[in-house]
Parts: structure tokens; C-alpha cells; sequence
């Protein structure tokens, strides 16, 4: 396993960390100021969802049904612009499981299709808690069987990836789980983990950090044991996966949940790339800061080393 502090994985990082501060001193200070929400009631789950910061659409993002197995499930589909398909990318938004939508990552996935080659292909998943656990998780597994079998005919490619961010993290994990476990995995050549949640348990002591977030509730809080891998994939058979890159923020609350990941992934056997940036907090890949813009080099230069092999 590679485990790179970010003084190591971009030079000269303590200039990104001192030109981040100003926006994370401003962001801290605006978030002091404001009452917290009840997201269990209906307007404070409507007040959440309506306050996500607005981003522009992609205007070449085409909207496509997936289907697979029986189900389907919307996806956006972003190509490269100016060069040729190497890959196709399953991105796999965050947002606790109850927010957030496909369309906020046209940016970063346009960005990346751009940059090395890659189609984006993201998916719309059900949200909790009108639609708890599985419901994320099948919809994430239909878009990946889907893309499995059309991705030659669809982007001229039989190579993919997949990752996502915070729940998308933990989406992306159970979705390469149960892809190995039908014998689907091996044409991933890579996953990008962000900030992921790995424990919706709470009984590790990385899950205890966040075992009283509301989400865990939301999306799982139906199931008595939420230690199976399709719910907490720290607790998975984490043998025969795909290289990974693990990314996380040195001041995220998920912190230790990464590291724990990683250290597992490696322990099965895994080739695993982590990632720790200073004074990054979560969700720091999305912010407008040159910390970020730094990550998403390092992760377009994995990317390429992957798709070139």
C-alpha cells in the first residue's frame, strides 16, 4: 500500500494549504452562523436539499435510462470533447445518501473526460429516506451491469472505473462487491474512493466517529445488522478488487474511516493508492480551492496510468 500525506503527493503542498485557509476560515464562519436543520421532519429535509450550492449543467451531458437485470435506473453520460474514449468512468454521487443529484458533478466529470480520455457515466439514484437501503445500492448495480455489457458498443472500450465521493464512496465499494460476486469485476481497471463511509454500524471505531448522523438512520435504520458488506463494506471479503485510490482530507470526520479501508484493502491483497491532504475538510475535492485543484490532478494522473496500461 502507497500512503502519501500530501507534503508528499503534490510538491510544495504547504503553498496549497496556505492559499485554501481564507475560503475554509470564510466557509467555518458562515456555517457558525446558521440554526441546524431537523432533517427529520420534512422541511428541514427540503431546506437541505434546496440549499446545495447551485452548479451549472454540462451541455453535452446526454440524460440515458440503464437498464439491466430486469431494472433501470437514469444516468448522465459525459464524452471526452477533443479526444479519443480510453475508458468509461461509473461516478457515484455523495450527499449522505438523501441529497444531491447527478447533475452537480457535470464539472468535475466533464473535467475529467476532458483531461484523460475517459466517458463519465453517473447515476441518479433513489434517495433516501423515501427510498431507503437497497434501493441506492440496486440502482448503483443496475448502471454498472448495464455499462458492463454495452460500455464496447456504447464508447468503444471494454475498460472501466468507478468511484464516488462520501455515500458515493460506499456505493462504489458495495457495487464492486457485488459485481465480484457474479463474476463482473474484472474489467474495472481502477475505483476512486473519496472520503468514503465505510461503517454504518458504528461499531468499528473509525463507524463510532459518525454513528449518530442521521443519515445512517435514513437509509439503513430498518436493518438490525447494518455490519453486511452491501451496507458497511469494511467488514467485506475485500479480496480480488481493483486498484484503488483513496482520497480524504486530514480534517474529515471520515478520516479514520479511509484509513481503515485502505489498511484492509491492502490486507487482502489489493494494490492501494491513499491519499491524506492537510487541513482538507470533507468534501474537499469540491471545493474551489487550489488543495482540491491539486487532488484532481493526482487523480487524472492515476487515472491515465491506469487506462494506458
Amino acid at each position: 500500500m502507497e500512503v502519501g500525506l500530501a507534503h508528499l503527493v503534490p510538491q510544495g503542498s504547504a503553498d496549497y494549504v496556505e492559499a485554501s485557509r481564507p475560503f475554509h476560515a470564510a466557509t467555518a464562519a458562515a456555517a457558525a452562523g446558521q440554526e441546524p436543520l431537523d432533517l427529520a421532519t420534512s422541511e428541514g429535509l427540503e431546506t437541505a436539499r434546496s440549499q446545495l450550492t447551485s452548479r451549472p449543467p454540462d451541455p453535452r451531458a446526454v440524460e440515458f435510462i440503464a437498464s439491466a437485470g430486469g431494472r433501470e435506473v437514469p444516468v448522465r453520460i459525459i464524452t471526452p470533447d477533443k479526444r479519443q474514449t480510453g475508458a468509461a468512468f461509473l461516478q457515484i454521487h455523495g450527499g449522505g445518501f438523501y441529497m444531491d443529484s447527478a447533475s452537480r458533478s457535470d464539472s468535475q466529470n466533464a473535467r475529467l473526460a476532458d483531461a484523460v480520455g475517459v466517458a463519465t457515466v453517473s447515476v441518479e439514484y433513489r434517495l433516501a429516506p423515501e427510498h431507503p437501503w437497497p434501493a441506492a445500492s440496486d440502482d448503483c448495480e443496475t448502471a454498472a451491469t448495464w455499462l458492463v455489457a454495452a460500455g464496447e458498443s456504447m464508447f468503444g472500450t471494454s475498460r472501466l472505473l468507478i468511484g464516488g465521493a462520501s455515500a458515493g464512496a460506499n456505493l462504489a465499494m458495495a457495487t464492486l462487491l457485488r459485481l465480484r460476486d457474479r463474476g463482473l469485476v474484472e474489467s474495472f481497471v481502477g475505483a476512486i474512493l473519496q472520503f468514503g463511509a465505510y461503517d454504518l454500524s458504528g461499531q468499528s471505531p473509525s463507524g463510532r466517529q459518525y454513528a449518530d448522523e442521521w443519515f445512517i438512520q435514513a437509509y439503513a435504520g430498518h436493518v438490525s445488522d447494518r455490519t453486511i458488506p452491501d451496507l458497511s463494506p469494511l467488514y467485506a471479503d475485500l479480496r480480488d478488487l481493483p486498484p484503488a485510490l483513496l482520497l480524504v482530507g486530514a480534517l474529515d470526520l471520515l478520516l479514520e474511516d479511509s484509513l481503515a479501508m485502505a489498511a484492509r484493502l491492502s490486507a487482502a491483497g489489493n494494490d492501494v493508492d491513499l491519499r491524506v491532504f492537510p487541513e482538507s475538510p470533507h468534501g474537499f475535492t469540491s471545493l474551489p480551492t487550489t488543495m482540491a485543484a491539486s487532488a484532481w490532478s493526482g487523480v487524472e494522473a492515476w487515472v491515465g496510468e491506469r487506462i494506458t496500461r
